[in-house]
């Protein structure tokens, strides 16, 4: 069975930067595409990012491009959002999500089939 946990939410100033990690394990397969989305109270949940099984290929919401960086390290079964320069906006609890498909680029939820916990990340001076 395909586990996903995320880390490295927490508290934050507006401008500060932050790293979420999300750590993969068990199941046959992978490494899978990735895919990161947030959800704040009151709202649906938003696509961020995605990236690739190899991690040549990625691609951001607008609301973040430019401030956040999807990455992954495949030996340690781990995807990253570097988040720089924050806003309060980015309040919200990410997720991180697996993809079966590895080399699709997707912002769909539904294409992803594992989903981790989440983490609360809050952006506030």
């Amino acid at each position: 069975q395909v586990q996903l946990v995320e880390s490295g939410g927490g508290l934050v100033r507006p401008g500060d930067s932050l790293t979420l990690s999300c750590v993969v394990s068990g199941g046959a397969g992978g490494p899978y595409g990735m895919g990161w989305f947030r959800q704040a109270p009151g709202l649906e949940r938003e696509f961020v990012s995605t990236i690739d099984s190899p991690g040549t290929s990625t691609y951001y919401a607008d609301s973040v491009k430019g401030r956040f960086t999807v990455s992954r390290d495949n030996s340690k079964n781990t995807m990253y959002l570097q988040m720089n320069s924050v806003k309060p906006e980015d309040t919200a609890v990410y997720y991180c999500a697996a993809d079966p498909i590895q080399l699709r680029l997707t912002a769909t939820p539904e294409s992803y089939e594992y989903w981790g916990q989440g983490t609360q990340v809050t952006v506030s001076s």
